[in-house]
């Protein structure tokens, strides 16, 4: 079965891996993204001369921006990209589709990039600057944004890097030449400029392969989480006696009084700290440079995340392997997208409850804690189906997990829920039910997957609270750990 880019192109996992490029799938985007800090971070003169490349179009965007943009013209042409879909990372339940850096983050960008970038090229705190400041200020960049527009200032060297693998590698056949838009920026001109490469190419696209020691997951290096939580440290670590205890004070003003014999809640201190942050910005530089000094950190994060992430991907191997060797999930004849969901699902259960399939949903001895994982991995093997398995986006009420569809009329919904999901008697309640209405179907499957008999019997409980038990569309999988069926004699 074809899933990752070795599969399709034909080559080794190994090779790829000597290479040092993720392995990614293709049929679906994995969590990992492009940290701009990991460029900064590392010694080779290749990335360090990309950090600074990056430095220099911020330099010419705040250039710009001080001499007054006018037309929207220049945002469109200065700050907005599509979406790179050809590196399948991101967000994507589905596929590789993503909304890419629009008029939203174009006009916040250009309007905040003086103040938030003010001491650009002339820092006093920091080494350098780092574009992913602009996420630690409250201004709608965020930190997809910020991988978004890092991947799209460094696409010339992502595309020579796939193409110098591709000519090695892979079958030329596999390969076109493609021009590419907005590869790289002619500063006399000033305009993004196209590119011609020679690049795997499938499903009427091309593909780009990117190197690990760039890829993170969750969180980029430099992120609003930890500024928040770190802000005691971080002021504490300010040389300026006097600058420590004015940020200090102000930082105490702003919480609200407890309630007796109780401590301030994290969201009294977390708008405490936000509030700070805005009136003392300088914090903001202390804890870049706290950042700065901790380069191994960035890295040791960094190659764990992605481990994470092979780890997940070799499961998923192993678990479709399981399902084309015991059972018939990919050559089930449809009768409709409803028995087929119902089969597909019960395939499934039975790898996962009787065949050591629950492995899949366990990375280091601990079971997944979220349901985008768990919704991934549905797409990752539920493929090779006549029928169109797409996530519901617009359709009124809100997204669905997934609808297997064929034509209009034949349509089922599915939902995946974890048992440890807090809101899980609601959704139960309430959510099949409107999804239905407004997707214009009478056919839901719920599907939840439990890790221990104390959550198996919470969902027993809202079943039978609910009057659901027995209900043939409500689906449980037990994914505990067992004895390996090959141990069982």
């Amino acid at each position: 079965m074809n899933i990752y880019f070795s599969d399709f192109f034909e080559v080794t996992p190994e090779a790829i891996d000597d290479y040092g490029a993720f392995n990614i799938s293709l049929i679906n985007d994995l969590p990992l993204f492009i940290d701009p800090f990991l460029l900064f971070g590392n010694a080779s003169s290749e990335y360090q001369d990309l950090h600074k490349s990056i430095l220099k179009y911020l330099t010419f965007l705040k250039q710009k921006a001080d001499a007054g943009i006018t037309k929207f013209a220049q945002v469109r042409s200065w700050y907005l990209f599509p979406e790179i879909k050809q590196n399948w990372f991101g967000y994507s339940r589905i596929g590789n589709g993503g909304s890419g850096l629009g008029r939203k983050f174009g006009e916040a960008f250009s309007q905040s990039i003086t103040w938030v970038f003010s001491d650009l090229g002339k820092e006093v705190v920091t080494q350098t600057s780092h574009l992913e400041k602009a996420a630690l200020f409250e201004i709608g960049v965020g930190k997809d944004n910020i991988s978004d527009f890092t991947t799209n200032l460094i696409k010339d060297y992502l595309l020579t890097y796939t193409e110098k693998f591709a000519l090695e590698f892979i079958d030329p056949k596999k390969l076109r030449k493609v021009t590419v838009s907005k590869v790289y920026f002619d500063y006399e001109l000033e305009r993004w400029m196209p590119k011609t490469f020679t690049l795997p190419y499938i499903f009427s696209d091309y593909i780009i392969l990117t190197p690990k020691n760039i890829l993170t997951k969750d969180e980029n290096w430099i992120n609003a989480n930890d500024l928040r939580g770190d802000f005691t440290s971080i002021c504490d670590g300010i040389p300026n006696e006097q600058l420590r205890h004015e940020i200090s004070n102000y930082f105490q003003r702003q919480l609200p009084a407890p309630e007796k014999n109780k401590n301030n809640t994290q969201k009294e201190i977390t708008e405490a700290v936000q509030e700070t942050i805005k009136k003392y910005p300088e914090v903001i530089e202390w804890f870049i440079k706290k950042k700065e000094e901790n380069k191994v950190g960035a890295k040791n994060v960094s190659e764990e995340k992605v481990e994470e992430v092979a780890a997940f991907v070799k499961n998923i191997q192993e678990f479709v392997a399981l399902l084309v060797s015991l059972t018939n999930f990919y050559d089930i004849k449809p009768k409709g997208s409803y028995d087929e969901a119902l089969q597909r699902i019960a395939f499934l259960k039975d790898v996962i409850e009787n065949n050591d399939g629950y492995r899949l949903f366990y990375l280091d001895g601990n079971p997944i804690k979220r349901e985008e994982d768990l919704q991934i991995i549905y797409r990752l093997t539920w493929f090779a189906t006549e029928y169109d398995v797409n996530r519901e986006v617009n359709n009124g009420r809100g997204p669905v997990d997934y609808a297997v569809s064929r034509g209009g009329k034949d349509k089922t919904l599915i939902e995946f829920k974890l048992a440890s999901n807090s809101k899980l008697k609601q959704n139960l309640a309430k959510q099949v039910e409107i999804y239905e209405k407004a997707n214009n179907t009478k056919n839901s499957i719920k599907v939840i997957l439990h890790f221990d008999a104390t959550e198996r019997k919470k969902v027993i409980d809202i079943l039978k609270e609910l009057k659901l038990e027995g209900d043939k569309n409500i689906i449980l999988i037990d994914a505990s750990r067992k004895i390996s069926a090959s141990n069982v004699k």
